[in-house]
């Protein structure tokens, strides 16, 4: 986007000989929003069909990247497409920017917007990896493929390096608002853990170490702790269950809790104990509050809202009040709006958005 330099005395006269009309906030006007969704306004819908999801905003809170398998745009499993905040309408197309070969996940803007990073499983071949089935009693499963390993791109979608390299599963990174450093999940331990790495693939650092999937971490906005997902497997049952869907490059992700810990690996606090799943967790721009997705008050496993809460674990909140599904919250690093996805205004369809409102506090 290119801006253009207005001297600053222009400025100045502008402002003391007229006023701006400020365009009057009508809540009638605001369709896409539940009326107790109190921190959301102008709600706009950016997709439509497909499984949309985990878009996340470049550094100047213009443009967002994300992944979908929408089969109207010619993939049959994820790819990684961009595209700005402008309103959308049905039939919207955006560019694919990851290889179109295998399966791919969890894009994440570099500084200066002109390259990204993501997960990749293209190296082992063109087609997509084959999905699990669910597991037993139809529980759901989340498949950890050991051919993901993260890739350096540009806007154009041109392989610039590959930043992992070790066997097994790497992937998940996001990269701090500093921009220096890269946080990611892997198993090259023999266990889900969470590790740092510079930008380049260097000077990687495992973080945590307990038993138990560690993933979708976000950085705090000064860039000094990680909140992530986790599950804790405790009884011996648990454990054995864990470990063998491990082996077979599952996890499943039904019960998880939110965890914060310092970038040097201290310090890990457990944040919630709403029981369920409790993911999605993403820094408020005070990195005082979370939001996450939570399905904590079903019985059933839907549906999944957004909520907020203090680092302490207090001042449970909730945001979004859709009947199936809100999920991926993430703020735009100004700090005025936030993106998410959801299943609101689909139709009756499967389908899962990305949404873009403006914030309340």
């Amino acid at each position: 986007m290119k801006y253009i330099a207005v001297p600053l005395l222009l400025l100045i006269a502008i402002s003391c000989t007229s006023e701006s009309p400020k365009e009057t906030y009508n809540p009638a006007n605001d369709t896409l929003k539940y009326e107790q969704e109190v921190h959301l306004q102008n709600v706009r819908q950016l997709t439509f069909g497909g499984d949309n999801a985990e878009a996340y905003w470049s550094y100047d809170s213009e443009e967002l990247i994300f992944q979908s398998n929408n089969p109207e745009w010619g993939v049959e499993c994820d790819q990684i497409f961009t595209m700005d905040i402008s309103s959308k309408e049905p039939g919207f197309e955006s560019p694919m920017i990851s290889t179109g070969n295998g399966r791919t996940t969890c894009s994440y803007f570099l500084p200066g917007d002109s390259t990204f990073v993501y997960s990749s499983t293209h190296a082992s071949g063109p087609e997509c990896p084959t999905p699990p089935e669910r597991g037993a009693g139809g529980a759901y499963v989340w498949p950890v493929y050991d051919t993901y390993d993260i890739y350096k791109a540009d806007m154009d979608g041109n392989i610039i390096a590959k930043l992992t390299d070790e066997p097994g599963y790497d992937a998940e990174p996001t990269v701090s608002p500093q921009g220096d450093k890269i946080v990611f999940t892997s198993d090259r331990s023999g266990d889900l853990e969470l590790y740092i790495m510079d930008t380049d693939g260097s000077n990687v650092i495992q973080i945590t170490d307990e038993l138990g999937y560690d993933g979708g971490a976000f950085f705090s906005p000064d860039g000094t702790q990680l909140v992530f997902r986790a599950s804790r497997p405790e009884t011996e049952e648990e454990i054995t269950k864990y470990k063998n869907l491990l082996e077979q490059g599952l996890v499943e992700p039904t019960n998880m809790e939110l965890f914060i810990v310092n970038v040097e690996g201290t310090g890990l606090q457990q944040i919630t104990e709403l029981g369920n799943a409790n993911w999605a967790p993403y820094f408020h721009p005070s990195g005082e509050k979370i939001v996450f997705s939570s399905n904590h008050q079903s019985s059933r496993g839907f549906p999944f809202n957004i909520f907020m809460i203090n680092v302490d674990g207090t001042g449970l909140e909730q945001i979004t009040f859709d009947a199936m599904f809100d999920s991926f919250p993430m703020f735009s690093p100004d700090g005025k709006k936030i993106v998410f996805s959801s299943n609101r205004n689909n139709g009756g369809t499967r389908s899962t958005n990305v949404f873009v409102a403006d914030w309340v506090e």
